[in-house]
């Protein structure tokens, strides 16, 4: 596990000197330091920053751990960098992609039981208040969009609340892949206008998954094609939420949707890395 948490340190430590991250020359204690105590709290102890803290602090990893108070503020004001290293890992393993062949899909990331809604205090508004087709059930907080890899590495990003349909999660997502690369998605993605924008503008082709009663129907050829690429690689999306837990702890909506990119991150780390 050490050696786990070395990979990870020096795989964000020089990601920030790539970047030329400066920090105040009198901290004790790095940014890429605190960044790899998240990545290792979401790995090994599910979410618990604490247990993190302690671990690294008691195996003489990280002899100057702060105090719980000064890492939370110093958490806190890494969520920025965070959201700029996984953009720049997902460059990374766009550039290294050979295939060119990519995955869109959604899931539900709950904030409490339904049963809760009226006590949530991270979240208020009937806009957090989702449906998902695929188990049947209705949740409370956001869906996430992921895009992945045929190689199954998340490398790109995106957070709407719950009631928000899948085609809105096309207009927040960058979409930052090369030229005639591929993105496979399901129907609820459908959108004509923004498909025929990005083949245009981009030269990046949507292959949505067609209705029966689509305007632009698939042929027999098409539809087993787009079968035969989505379904080995969604069950990506299956090890990705396995990877979240039950509940999520945070006291502020930042805090928790932190932790939310950290779980999808280091799953990305894990999956192309270590």
């Amino acid at each position: 596990m050490i050696d786990q948490v070395t990979a990870i340190y020096t795989l964000i430590d020089d990601a920030l000197k790539a970047m030329r991250h400066n920090e105040d020359a009198r901290r004790t204690f790095s940014d890429a330091e605190v960044i790899t105590t998240g990545l290792v709290a979401a790995l090994y102890f599910g979410g618990h920053l604490n247990h993190a803290r302690e671990y690294l602090y008691e195996t003489g990893a990280m002899p100057q751990m702060l105090g719980e108070s000064r890492f939370n503020r110093r958490w806190h004001a890494c969520a920025d960098l965070v959201l700029m290293l996984f953009e720049a890992f997902g460059l990374s393993c766009k550039a290294q992609h050979a295939s060119q062949q990519y995955l869109l899909d959604s899931f539900p990331l709950a904030v409490c039981h339904n049963i809760r809604i009226c006590r949530c205090r991270l979240l208020e508004g009937p806009e957090f208040r989702g449906y998902c087709a695929a188990k049947r059930s209705y949740f409370y907080g956001y869906r996430t969009h992921v895009v992945v890899t045929s190689a199954g590495v998340p490398v790109e990003l995106a957070f709407l609340p719950g009631h928000a349909n899948d085609v809105r999660g096309l207009d927040v997502l960058p979409f930052a892949l090369p030229p005639d690369s591929e993105v496979f998605m399901d129907a609820g993605y459908t959108d004509y206008q923004t498909e025929d924008d990005a083949w245009v503008a981009d030269g990046i082709r949507f292959s949505v998954a067609r209705k029966g009663n689509s305007v632009r129907r698939d042929t027999l050829s098409e539809f087993l094609f787009k079968q035969l690429t989505r379904h080995p690689v969604e069950t990506v999306f299956s090890e990705i939420t396995s990877w979240f837990p039950q509940r999520i702890h945070a006291v502020t909506t930042a805090g928790f949707l932190l932790k939310a990119t950290l779980f999808v991150f280091a799953f990305a780390l894990s999956k192309a890395f270590i």
